[in-house]
C-alpha cells in the first residue's frame, strides 16, 4: 500500500483508509473489531469515524478496540468529525465553539485518547461565523486536543474561504477535505478539486463505490433486495435506484469497470478503487465495509495497477455532463491540463 502525506501536513497515512460508519449498525462489535484487526494486519494505518455514526457507538467500539491494543495508538492516524446533532438541545449541533467544545471532548472520551490526529467539520454551518469555528480549531491544536483539522462536504468557495481566513489570522490551515467522489460522482472536479490542489488540501473520498453501484452487485432494471444499502431504502440520496438505473452513463461506467476487472482477474470494486486512489489531490480513499470479506476484497485494490489505456477509458466513459458554460468542454480541457500536472 502507498504512503502519502495527510494533505499539506507532515503526517503520513496509507492510501486506503478504513471508514467505520457501519460499526454498531451493519457490523456488530465483534465483527467491527475483526475488521479493524484485518485492516491493520494488511498494513492500513488511517481510521475515520464521526460522533454521529450510530449515535457515538462507532467511536465507542473503536475506543474499546484500542484499549485492548494500546501499542497501536501511536501507530495509527485517528480521525473523527463533529457538526451534526447529538442531542435535542439548540446547541447540540453546528460548528460553534459552544457545540464543538462538548463534541470534541465527548469524541476523545469515547475513543479513549487524549488527542485526535484529524478533526473534521462534518459539513458547512451557515449560522456560525467561520472565524469562530476556525479559532476553536486553532485553540484545539494549541491545547493538544487535535493535531490537524479538515472539512467534509464543503463546496469549493467554502474551502477556499476557510484557507484564506486561516492565513489572514496566522492560524493553522486545514489539511484535508472529505467529499463524495467516485467514477459515478465526479462533479467535484469542477471546482473542489482545483481549489484543493491550489491550497495543498488532501482529498479523502467517501462512498468510493457509489453506494455499491460500482461493486458489480446491481443489474440493469433489477431493483436490489436483501442486505444492501439500496435494498434497505432503494430511493436514498444520490444512490437512489430509479435515477441511476435510468441513466445510461451508469451502465456504461459499470460495463467498462466489469470489462477491465475481467481482464485483470479482479473484482469490479478493486478496479473502481484503483482508479480513484490515483486521482489528482486524493490522499486516501475511505473504505466502508460491512464484513471482513468486503474489506479483504477492497484492500486488494492496493496491488492492482491499471494501464494508461484502462485509466483513460474509465475517465472518458465516466465524464460527468456539466453543460456548456462555465463548466463546458473548453473550461474542462483547461482544468484537466492543470490537474494532470500534479497531485
Amino acid at each position: 500500500m502507498q504512503y502519502r502525506t495527510l494533505g499539506n501536513s507532515g503526517a503520513v497515512v496509507t492510501s486506503l483508509a478504513l471508514g467505520t460508519m457501519t460499526f454498531g449498525n451493519e457490523a456488530d462489535e465483534e465483527t467491527s473489531h475483526s475488521i479493524l484487526d484485518d485492516y491493520v494486519e494488511a498494513g492500513g494505518n488511517f481510521l475515520d469515524t464521526a460522533d454521529v455514526y450510530t449515535a457515538g457507538a462507532s467511536e465507542e467500539i473503536i475506543g474499546r478496540w484500542l484499549a485492548k491494543r494500546p501499542m497501536l495508538k501511536d501507530k495509527l492516524v485517528l480521525a473523527s468529525k463533529g457538526r451534526f446533532p447529538m442531542g435535542e438541545a439548540p446547541n447540540d449541533l453546528g460548528t460553534s465553539r459552544k457545540h464543538l467544545t462538548t463534541a470534541l471532548d465527548n469524541s476523545l472520551r469515547r475513543l479513549g485518547v487524549e488527542q485526535l490526529d484529524l478533526y473534521q467539520m462534518h459539513a458547512w454551518d451557515p449560522i456560525t461565523p467561520l472565524e469562530e469555528t476556525l479559532r476553536f480549531l486553532e485553540d484545539a491544536v494549541r491545547a493538544g486536543k487535535i493535531a490537524y483539522y479538515g472539512f467534509s462536504n464543503f463546496l469549493g468557495w467554502q474551502l477556499t474561504k476557510a484557507v484564506h481566513v486561516a492565513r489572514q489570522h496566522g492560524w493553522n490551515p486545514p489539511v484535508t477535505l472529505q467529499p463524495q467522489y467516485s467514477l459515478l460522482v465526479r462533479e467535484i472536479e469542477s471546482e473542489i478539486v482545483p481549489a484543493s490542489l491550489d491550497a495543498g488540501i488532501g482529498l479523502l473520498p467517501w462512498s468510493p463505490l457509489g453506494g455499491g453501484w460500482l461493486s458489480g452487485k446491481y443489474k440493469r432494471d433489477q431493483a436490489p433486495t436483501g442486505a444492501t444499502r439500496l435494498g434497505e431504502n432503494p430511493e436514498r440520496g444520490m444512490e437512489a435506484w430509479k435515477g441511476r438505473n435510468a441513466d445510461e452513463r451508469t451502465w456504461q461506467v459499470i460495463g467498462a469497470v466489469e470489462d477491465i476487472a475481467q481482464a485483470h482477474g479482479a473484482s469490479s470494486s478493486q478496479v473502481a478503487l484503483s482508479w480513484l486512489v490515483n486521482r489528482p489531490a486524493v490522499t486516501s480513499v475511505i473504505l466502508g465495509a460491512r464484513t471482513r470479506e468486503q474489506l479483504a476484497d477492497n484492500m486488494s485494490s492496493a496491488t492492482l495497477e491499471l494501464t494508461a489505456e484502462e485509466t483513460e477509458r474509465l475517465t472518458t466513459v465516466s465524464a460527468p455532463s456539466l453543460g456548456v458554460y462555465p463548466y463546458g468542454r473548453p473550461a474542462q480541457e483547461q482544468r484537466s491540463r492543470k490537474i494532470q500536472g500534479g497531485r
